[in-house]
């Protein structure tokens, strides 16, 4: 859902900013003896430091394209994902006459993007491909360098920032070019060869249990939407006994005939909040918790960005909302408008917030949020505007739902609330994961933590500080 593409984007704009992180255990960023200076700052004295142009040789190997040939191209994925098979199409749909192979273990980037970390290695299964001009190859001089260990510290974000800074072009940022000139000039450290293959290994490691992560989110996903296709038809019955509940067809598609069907204005009460005027500095910074369409996300909130206070609330149309009420965000481009939340705390809404308010006893409110989020697409549809589509009350007071029985509501929602709990508890694990693969990232690139050769215990990755947090987070479970 629209959930899960915005926690994507916003820890994708988290590693931009990850680059003077605190230190993993105290001490870890003290200086010890056995650094020098260099260009890019105190490093070992074992470490050297190269141009990239010193190690790199770029590889140009034209193919001319043939109209009725299918090639398989390759992309680069942003923030340091690496590259991506991206489609196959025949010769003839390709607007160049012109494409470039590539062979495993080389580096690549992709010019208009090197400033958002469109850097990689290509891998074996990546053998046979093909790129355009935007992305140059480069053989990696294996007798000093790395791929994996150079691919790693192109991830660092002040990478990413000398490249913006150096991007050259006449148009939007989008559209700037990294000169493959710029990064041979680029300056890089290199420790000793086994050394750069340990660092790699090490956050290869937690990369890859990151990527397992999301594919668990992703399973439980999915899991979570065949759930609810059979519970929002058959009821919570075992598979094996479907084939016993005799359904009706209704609006919504086929449920079980002793579920009943309503318009939620036949069984809720709507209403919204409002602005207190922005003009009047005495409204705002309060003590009331006050909502926003933004942190209504499929979650139990507990916080609120801006408060307002009790003169603002008075002077408004925004009214206090008890907690455990139904939220529905009205507004909001994108996925924004039809998502649902529960409050956790008793708060006044904006205008754009729908609170959903049942009678206890006739429905739950658990499963009813998790019905709103089964019909996510239909509910979005109904609204309407010139220029955003919004909801309203009273489209809202038709939308149909179902009725069962109060305990089978229960079920429902305890089952997926289950599922739920699983997915972000995942979630949680991942976002340890990433910030963890930042982290290691700039101590190992900064030899401020090393994986061998350090006599200080306390700095180096088998400390107990940083192998406990290593372990916690690539652990299976």
């Amino acid at each position: 859902m629209g959930a899960e593409l915005n926690a994507k984007t916003q820890g994708r704009k988290d590693a931009r900013g990850i680059g003077g992180l605190a230190s993993l255990c105290p001490g870890d960023l003290a200086l010890s003896e056995g650094f020098r200076d260099t260009p890019l700052g105190p490093l070992p004295e074992t470490w050297k430091v190269v141009r990239l142009g010193d190690i790199l040789t770029q590889r140009i190997r034209k193919v001319r394209v043939e109209p009725n040939q299918r090639y398989t191209r390759l992309g680069v994925h942003w923030y340091a994902e690496g590259p991506f098979r991206k489609d196959e199409v025949l010769g003839e749909t390709i607007r160049g006459t012109t494409l470039y192979t590539v062979e495993p273990g080389e580096l690549i980037y992709n010019r208009l993007f090197a400033w958002k970390g469109s850097f990689g290695v290509i891998s074996n299964d990546m053998a046979g491909c093909y790129v355009s001009g935007e992305f140059p190859v480069f053989e990696v001089d294996r007798n000093r360098a790395d791929p994996w260990y150079l691919w790693r510290w192109l991830s660092l974000p002040s990478v990413w920032k000398t490249a913006e800074d150096r991007s050259m072009g006449t148009t939007r940022t989008s559209r700037l070019r990294f000169k493959v000139d710029d990064l041979f000039l680029m300056h890089v450290p290199l420790p000793p060869l086994p050394e750069q293959r340990a660092i790699a290994h090490a956050l290869r490691t937690v990369q890859e249990a990151r990527e397992a992560t999301g594919r668990v989110i992703t399973a439980a996903r999915e899991l979570k939407r065949s759930l609810m296709r059979h519970l929002f038809i058959y009821g919570p019955v075992p598979i094996s006994q479907i084939a016993r509940v005799e359904l009706q067809e209704t609006e919504v598609g086929p449920i079980p005939a002793h579920w009943r069907m309503a318009r939620l204005g036949e069984i809720a009460d709507i209403t919204s909040g409002g602005t207190p005027s922005r003009s009047k500095p005495e409204y705002w910074s309060g003590e009331i918790p006050w909502v926003k369409t933004g942190e209504i996300n499929y979650n139990l909130i507990t916080n609120t960005e801006e408060r307002i206070t009790r003169e603002g609330l008075e002077n408004s149309s925004a009214k206090i909302i008890p907690r455990g009420t139904l939220l529905m965000a009205m507004y909001g481009q994108g996925v924004t408008r039809g998502r649902v939340a529960i409050l956790g705390i008793d708060a006044a809404l904006n205008q754009a917030c729908a609170a959903i308010l049942v009678p206890e006893g006739t429905i739950d409110k658990r499963f009813l949020f998790q019905f709103f989020a089964f019909r996510y697409e239909s509910i979005r549809n109904l609204g309407h505007g010139t220029h955003q589509t919004n909801l309203s009350a009273t489209l809202l007071k038709k939308v149909p739902i179902l009725l069962p029985g109060l305990e089978e509501q229960r079920t429902i929602a305890r089952i997926l609330a289950t599922v739920d709990a699983k997915i972000a508890a995942e979630e949680g694990r991942r976002g340890a994961l990433e910030a963890l693969f930042h982290s290691l990232l700039y101590h190992l690139m900064t030899g401020k933590i090393r994986t061998q050769g350090r006599k200080d215990a306390k700095q180096n990755i088998n400390s107990p500080c940083v192998f406990a947090s290593w372990r916690l987070c690539v652990k299976q479970e």
